[in-house]
């Protein structure tokens, strides 16, 4: 075993035992070292122990991006009956994208394996990836970043239904390749491993003697998670919502520790300005010391405007680049990454930005917070009209909806830098967030303990 490493039976066991039961667990495998040496580590494990009341059931997901791949597909199915384990093989139909092949084909595996997890029963998912993974992923993060990385989560919120679990996180694959060995079970090597246009094959050969242990990737989580907690605290005690448009940031919210403010105002700036992922180290710094600098005045960062004022900061989407969305009856869809939008009329709908302050009505579906009295209230009128022109409007042939019409239509918040992917990592203040819009909680963790400590 290496010496950085878990064992992978270790590993499986403290797993096992750290989940809430009962369980159903969907094996995500490839017919790789990696998956499959999770799936024969916890078909073992879990056959020795069926007082814990888990059971699996697996996905093959065929990106069907290469000849053989059905093929292989079927050899994993042949593997799942012999053990005794329901398996589905879930192919990514359509064309393709002609770039960002790998973004897309993950998207679609994800989607995948949720569609299989609630056709076999199963509550959440498992996947292979190992500690060399995680190194190399953190040997790509700090060629962009000199920021610690907390690299690979160990658990992942998917689509806010299904947690995606890394089991075998802390083991490498030299150790599981040596326990497939050790049962005569082979593996499919995938040819895309070893193409050097893909920057993680490149990473892995040329990955430093210096790598990350588990006790610094360890550190690095818990510092993640110590933050998450600091700024969801912020939130509570200096942020406000208006209307589900404005934020507002207290003068005192301003004052407090660097890495909050940062960690707390990227993640807002992502989640009004519709974007998956935070702005980028230099929009950051520019941003932090406009707000923090006291004197009055506008600046827009990542689709977001910032009005910092004498009583603290309000922040909006700014109203340019707001492009409309067509639905038709029974449709749904995301509108500007911050709102997911169903037509439950019978007409084909419209919705794009208001650009005028007009009645807000059509919000009222979202269960938002309204301030008290009339909309926008005690609130400075340009900033509260920043905020309105980049409200959602409702339309049918060119006129507006009536209020009945508008009521069929369900609008919902969506967080984008969150409600794709959620690690545990950003768990707390993702969900503290949710309650400042008055949205459902997430799920929580499917987990009584980790690493042996009660959650």
């Amino acid at each position: 075993m290496s010496p950085e490493a878990t064992s992978p039976h270790a590993a499986i066991l403290q797993f096992l035992a750290s989940l809430q039961s009962p369980a159903r667990i969907l094996v995500a495998i490839s017919g790789g070292s990696d998956s499959t040496g999770l799936l024969l580590l916890l078909d073992e494990a879990v056959k020795a122990a069926p007082h814990l009341k888990i059971s699996l059931c697996a996905a093959t997901v065929d990106h069907r991006l290469r000849a053989g791949s059905a093929d292989e597909a079927q050899q994993v199915a042949a593997l799942c009956a012999s053990l005794g384990i329901p398996h589905i093989i879930a192919a990514w139909q359509g064309d393709k994208p002609k770039t960002g092949i790998m973004a897309a084909a993950r998207e679609a595996r994800y989607d995948l394996l949720a569609e299989s997890a609630e056709r076999l029963g199963a509550n959440l998912i498992v996947t292979g990836h190992t500690l060399d993974d995680q190194r190399e992923t953190l040997q790509m993060r700090g060629v962009r970043t000199e920021q610690l990385s907390s690299g690979i989560a160990d658990a992942v919120l998917f689509d806010r239904r299904f947690w995606i679990l890394r089991p075998l996180l802390f083991s490498s694959r030299v150790d599981i390749r040596a326990f497939l060995k050790d049962q005569g079970v082979a593996w499919i090597d995938d040819p895309s491993n070893e193409d050097v246009k893909y920057e993680r094959v490149r990473v892995r050969r040329q990955l430093s003697a210096d790598r990350a242990t588990e006790t610094d990737i360890r550190a690095a989580w818990e510092a993640r998670l110590a933050l998450s907690l600091r700024a969801a605290e912020w939130l509570d005690r200096h942020f406000r919502l208006h209307g589900g448009l404005l934020g507002q940031v207290s003068v005192d919210g301003l004052r407090q520790d660097g890495a909050v403010l940062d960690y707390a105002l990227g993640r807002l700036t992502a989640v009004f300005g519709g974007q998956p992922f935070v702005p980028g180290r230099a929009q950051m710094e520019r941003l932090l010391s406009f707000v923090t600098g006291g004197e009055p005045g506008r600046m827009t960062v990542g689709r977001v405007v910032f009005d910092r004022r004498r009583d603290g900061l309000y922040l909006s989407r700014e109203s340019r680049g707001i492009l409309p969305l067509t639905l038709r009856p029974g449709e749904g869809g995301g509108w500007d990454g911050r709102f997911e939008a169903a037509n439950g009329s019978g007409a084909t709908v419209r919705i794009e930005a208001q650009a005028t302050p007009k009645d807000l009505g059509a919000l009222d579906s979202c269960g938002e917070h309204r301030n008290e009295g009339e909309w926008g209230r005690g609130l400075p009128k340009a900033a509260w009209k920043s905020a309105v022109a980049s409200a959602p409007a409702f339309s049918a042939d060119g006129h507006p909806l009536s209020p009945e019409s508008v009521g069929s239509i369900r609008l919902a918040p969506y967080f984008a830098p969150f409600d794709r992917f959620l690690t545990r990592f950003d768990f707390i203040f993702a969900d503290r967030l949710s309650a400042v819009f008055a949205m459902a909680p997430y799920a929580g963790l499917p987990l009584r303990s980790i690493d042996g400590k009660t959650i």
